[in-house]
């Protein structure tokens, strides 16, 4: 199985060439990225515990999907693609903003990415891929806030960077 690829990106998102997932993780470099914020009638966030066997930030609690574009492939085509592999479930998603953020691990990759914010809504149960995921959640966005000033350990670093930066972008 040949290794997945990410979009190498400068800081105004033009393409610099594609790297091997985990070597990009390995040195750290800027590449394109994208999360899914997916939210019900009621303005909840459907949220996603990472699978607890997955290589960084297992089992840790994030917004409801994300992942790297492929080569020719847009954020919101990227995004579909995702939401159904994690999620088992299809939506329109709509691009709301981008901006860059690095994060170190424990094991010593680095997410250094260039990522793009896309928000939709979906009011059915979501059928998770338990390789992708362990459990799920809808949350309303105040619940949210006060549980990550709570228990920030538990929340991924870019869930909580998008959550502290961008929460007036994540409307549907």
């Amino acid at each position: 199985m040949i290794e997945e690829q990410v979009i190498l990106v400068n800081e105004k998102d033009e393409q610099l060439g594609l790297m091997p997932k985990q070597e990009a993780h390995e040195k750290g470099v800027l590449h394109r990225a994208f999360s899914v914020f997916i939210f019900n009638h009621k303005n909840e966030l459907l949220l996603q515990q990472r699978a607890l066997h997955k290589y960084h930030t297992p089992g840790l609690w994030t917004n409801t999907c994300c992942s790297h574009q492929r080569h020719n492939e847009s954020s919101l085509a990227a995004g579909k693609r995702r939401l159904f592999e994690e999620m088992g479930f299809t939506t329109d998603l709509k691009e709301t903003t981008t901006f860059i953020y690095k994060a170190p691990f424990d094991n010593g990759l680095t997410e250094h990415e260039l990522d793009h914010i896309l928000v939709g809504s979906f009011n059915g149960t979501p059928e998770i891929n338990p390789e992708e995921v362990a459990a799920w959640k809808w949350m309303d966005l105040e619940a949210v806030k006060t549980d990550i000033a709570q228990n920030p350990n538990i929340y991924t670093a870019w869930f909580k960077i998008i959550f502290d930066k961008f929460y007036q972008h994540l409307k549907v």
